[in-house]
């Protein structure tokens, strides 16, 4: 039976099985942008889906958000990184990961955009694969990690991680502690596997991949060219 999530569902599920781990969330896109306006410093909400459906959920799970800062008053509302949110009713915690103009180029507008989404998404546009810009993405993720892990050493946390940005932070934040639950979800295509495979770093991405706990894709169809990717290039076995 098909079973459609809402907030409810999944702040009742978060709780009734997971009231002892800390419910945090992963993304490169911020909640809550600090910005000077009128001479003023002011919180806005930030735009996005990922934003709209989880923060009235993270609201009530009184969870922690790892992510980048990006609004130009953010480090000036930020203690020890760390801000709480939102400001009309403080409910959880906002831990920012700043990342210099060089991870971001390479990171954010290199292999991110410039790699994984023309190629996820089969458009007209070469996709450009540069060794630094891989170099780049890794070393991010694994400073998102180490973020995460410095907020939830001790205890045990479910890491709920967004987005192809981020693809490999499960994998460095298992490294650091096995007292985790991490789930990612891919919020675009996943291409076929005669696509998937000119991925230079397919492999270790699958590897990085395959480290999560559990997988989120928009549609079967997305989920099925994963799993060929798997089969192609993975000794493993599927249950399908």
């Amino acid at each position: 039976m098909l079973r459609t999530w809402n907030k409810k569902i999944v702040v009742d599920l978060v709780k009734e099985k997971f009231s002892d781990y800390i419910f945090t969330v992963v993304s490169n896109r911020q909640p809550y942008i600090h910005r000077i306006l009128r001479g003023r410093i002011e919180c806005l909400r930030g735009p996005g889906g990922v934003i709209t459906a989880l923060d009235p959920i993270m609201q009530e799970l009184k969870g922690l958000w790892v992510c980048c800062g990006s609004g130009d008053a953010d480090r000036l509302v930020a203690k020890d990184f760390k801000v709480v949110v939102p400001p009309q009713n403080p409910s959880y915690q906002v831990k920012y990961v700043w990342l210099t103009k060089e991870e971001n180029l390479g990171y954010y507008y290199g292999y991110s955009n410039q790699a994984l989404w023309p190629l996820s998404h089969l458009v007209f546009v070469k996709p450009i694969f540069k060794e630094e810009d891989w170099s780049v993405y890794k070393e991010v993720n694994k400073k998102f990690a180490q973020n995460i892990y410095e907020e939830i050493k001790g205890k045990k946390a479910i890491v709920f991680v967004q987005d192809y940005h981020l693809g490999l932070v499960s994998k460095y934040l298992k490294e650091l502690t096995k007292d985790v639950i991490t789930l990612l979800f891919w919020h675009i295509p996943w291409p076929t596997y005669d696509v998937f495979r000119i991925l230079p770093q397919k492999n270790e991405f699958l590897e990085g991949f395959l480290s999560y706990d559990l997988l989120g894709f928009h549609i079967r169809y997305f989920c099925n060219n994963f799993l060929n990717a798997v089969s192609q290039e993975v000794e493993a076995k599927i249950n399908r």
